[in-house]
C-alpha cells in the first residue's frame, strides 16, 4: 500500500510539472503574439499565425517527461533554410547575408514550421538589434550526431552579465538600448528548440554576437503525436 501511495504521489507531481511547462510555453506563445502586434503587418501575420498553429497542434507532451515534445518528421535541411532565408529576406530587403550549408544533403528530424520560425526570428534579432548593417552570417554545420545553426553579427555585442538572462522572455532584461525588445521572441525560439530536445546558446565574440542552436539527428528522437 506504501508503495502504491508512493507512485501516485510521484505520478501526480509528473503531472503538475508537466502542466507547469505547458503554462510557462502557452504564455510566452502568447506574449510573442503580443509583442507582434508592433512589428509590420506582413511580419505579424506571418508570425502570429505560426505561434497560433504551436499553441494548439504543434507543441506537445510525451505524457511521462516534464519537457514538451513536437511532432518530427524527416525533413529536407536545405528546403527548410531556403524557405527561412526567403521569408526573411522579404520583410528585410535591404538586410546581406552569408549562407554556408552542408554539401551533403540531409534529412533532420523537426517540425519544419517551427524551426522556419526560430531561424527568421534569430536572423531578425541580428539585424534590428545588433546596431550594424553589416552582413549576417548563417552557419549550418553537421557536428556529430546533430545540426547545429550559427547566426552571427558584426555588432554591438551584448553585455557578458545579461547572457544567462536572453532567453527567460523578459524583454526589459537587456539595458542596452540596442537589444531592447528582443527577449520574448527569444524565448519562443527557446521553446521550439527545447521542444525538440535541441539546445539554444548565445555568446559575443570579437566584433558582434552569435546565437546557435542545435537538432538532433538521431532517429529515434522522433515522438509520438500526443493531445495538448
Amino acid at each position: 500500500k506504501e508503495l502504491a501511495k508512493l507512485n501516485e504521489y510521484n505520478k501526480q507531481i509528473n503531472e503538475l510539472q508537466i502542466e507547469k511547462e505547458k503554462e510557462k510555453m502557452r504564455s510566452n506563445l502568447l506574449r510573442a503574439i503580443s509583442h507582434d502586434l508592433r512589428t509590420p503587418l506582413t511580419g505579424m501575420i506571418g508570425a502570429s499565425s505560426t505561434y497560433l498553429e504551436a499553441k494548439d497542434q504543434r507543441i506537445q507532451s510525451n505524457g511521462s517527461d516534464t519537457q514538451p515534445h513536437v511532432k518530427k518528421v524527416p525533413e529536407p535541411l536545405e528546403e527548410v533554410v531556403a524557405e527561412a532565408i526567403q521569408r526573411y529576406q522579404k520583410r528585410y530587403p535591404d538586410s546581406e547575408l552569408k549562407v554556408k550549408i552542408p554539401e551533403d544533403f540531409l534529412m533532420v528530424p523537426m517540425d519544419p514550421t517551427l524551426i522556419e520560425q526560430v531561424i527568421m526570428n534569430l536572423l531578425e534579432n541580428a539585424w534590428v538589434h545588433s546596431g550594424s548593417d553589416a552582413p549576417i552570417e548563417l552557419d549550418i554545420k553537421e557536428e556529430g550526431n546533430k545540426v547545429v545553426f550559427y547566426i552571427r553579427d558584426h555588432g554591438n555585442g551584448i553585455a557578458p552579465e545579461r547572457l544567462d538572462q536572453l532567453f527567460d522572455g523578459c524583454a526589459g532584461a537587456l539595458d542596452h538600448e540596442s537589444r531592447k525588445g528582443m527577449g520574448i521572441g527569444l524565448s519562443i525560439c527557446k521553446s521550439i528548440v527545447m521542444a525538440h530536445q535541441g539546445d539554444v546558446y548565445a555568446r559575443n565574440y570579437e566584433d558582434g554576437a552569435e546565437f546557435s542552436f542545435s537538432l538532433p539527428m538521431d532517429e529515434k528522437e522522433l515522438t509520438e503525436e500526443k493531445e495538448l
